[in-house]
């Protein structure tokens, strides 16, 4: 995996594309995914060395501001992001299910990656902004005070940009639950 990745979110197809493209061609990045999610908003996630991440994002980012929604760069992503991305997380049993809810597709990558980073849990799913109406989602596991602390710390990150919508961590969920999530 490259040291870095990098987000752009945009709240139209046009703009959102052009800015992909403006991405590509301004520094020597990988385009890992660029789609039209939930509602009609486009997002691009790509790859590459932390300047080059940096200066593409940072490109992206002026191509139609008035269209713009957010974007990240995250240096040193944790390696548990892409397989919660891709539904490809493998995880037996839920000692304590944490969520956490943002309006937008960037912030819950960050959250993630917070929450990953600050204590012992397992990311099971990421959903960005997929039949959410541009919302996103995580879903993570591990002890209850791990899981407490791991949405505490993830709330704070996407709480600083205003796109914090809920959260909650139960402790011992009903296995009926757990099915329906794993």
């Amino acid at each position: 995996m490259a040291k870095a990745i990098g987000m752009i979110e945009f709240k139209t197809v046009s703009s959102g594309v052009t800015a992909a493209d403006t991405m590509v061609k301004t520094a020597a990045v990988e385009l890992l995914e660029a789609q039209v999610v939930c509602p009609g908003k486009y997002i691009a996630l790509i790859t590459g060395d932390l300047s080059a991440v940096r200066s593409a994002v940072d490109a992206a980012k002026t191509v139609a501001e008035e269209h713009f929604i957010d974007s990240f760069v995250l240096g040193n992503p944790h390696e548990s992001i892409f397989p919660a991305i891709y539904g490809t997380t493998h995880v037996e049993n839920i000692s304590a299910l944490g969520i956490l809810e943002t309006y937008d597709a960037a912030s819950i990558i960050v959250a993630a990656d917070e929450a990953a980073k600050t204590a012992i849990v397992d990311l099971i799913e990421l959903r960005i902004a997929k039949g959410m109406c541009g919302k996103s989602y995580l879903y993570l596991t591990g002890e209850v005070a791990a899981v407490q602390a791991a949405i505490d710390r993830a709330k704070d990150a996407v709480a600083l940009n205003g796109m914090y919508l809920d959260s909650s961590v139960i402790a011992h969920p009903d296995a009926q639950l757990c099915r329906t999530i794993l």
